[in-house]
């Protein structure tokens, strides 16, 4: 290889990177149109009957949600999802599906099955409509068809794969977008400055990172969230006479 041809291909590298990088500031931009910062999750239930009304109480609870019920439902899902992404063929898109189905049926509240479905379908509308992917294309039509439930998680695991962002980063991704959404959510339910919730997130950093590193390439049978009263509190929501969120 001339040295010509080495330079045309490292430019080429380090564009694919850069590009994988804009990819990944879009989707974990609040901006992204996909409905999450209508969904609380259960915090303000949380918040409704006193449980969540400091800073200490909101992490307390945000570590939960972290190791007990993003981390074995989500993270394992994206991951599962992301590995799976391979080519617009029937093989691929089953294994897709597979994933998807299993989380949705270890999601036990109907709120959180609903709103992870309907932010995924409008992910998957979102980049079909805007990229040029035969995989997120194919596997919209069959979330569309009803063969697949089209869960956040899997199809931000998709996404990232096709857009070029590693496995790794797309996890942290979905983690610190997660979080940023309940903080978001927090602020207008308990008091919670906005120099809190930047100390949060940053306070939160190392759970996040070992959520991604404990999770990720798991089997997507072992998906299996534990967090009954984060369970109890979504159900309760659902009956909740006045709410500010959907779940």
């Amino acid at each position: 290889m001339s040295e010509n041809e080495s330079e045309r291909g490292d430019s080429a590298s380090e564009d694919a990177d850069a590009s994988a990088s804009l990819a990944a500031f879009q989707l974990a931009d609040s901006f992204l149109p996909v409905g999450t910062y209508t969904i609380s999750y259960g915090v303000e239930q949380f918040a409704a009957t006193g449980r969540v009304e400091t800073r200490d109480d909101l992490e307390a609870l945000l570590r939960d949600y972290l190791h007990q019920q993003v981390g074995p439902c989500d993270v394992v899902a994206l991951a599962a999802a992301w590995d799976r992404a391979e080519a617009a063929d029937g093989e691929t898109l089953d294994a897709l599906a597979a994933v998807d189905e299993r989380q949705r049926s270890v999601t036990l509240p109907r709120e959180f099955r609903e709103s992870s479905e309907n932010s995924g379908r409008r992910l998957l509308e979102l980049m079909a409509e805007t990229t040029d992917d035969d995989v997120i294309e194919a596997y919209y039509r069959r979330v569309l068809a009803e063969e697949a439930p089209g869960n956040h998680a899997v199809a931000l695991g998709l996404v990232a794969r096709r857009q070029g962002i590693a496995r790794e980063d797309a996890c942290l991704l979905a983690c610190h977008s997660f979080v940023v959404g309940l903080l978001g959510a927090a602020q207008r339910l308990v008091r919670l400055t906005h120099t809190d919730a930047q100390r949060l997130l940053t306070t939160l950093r190392p759970v996040m990172c070992d959520v991604c590193e404990t999770y990720a390439g798991r089997d997507p049978e072992t998906m299996a969230p534990f967090a009954p009263l984060v369970d109890v509190m979504g159900m309760g929501h659902e009956r909740a006479e006045r709410r500010l969120f959907v779940s």
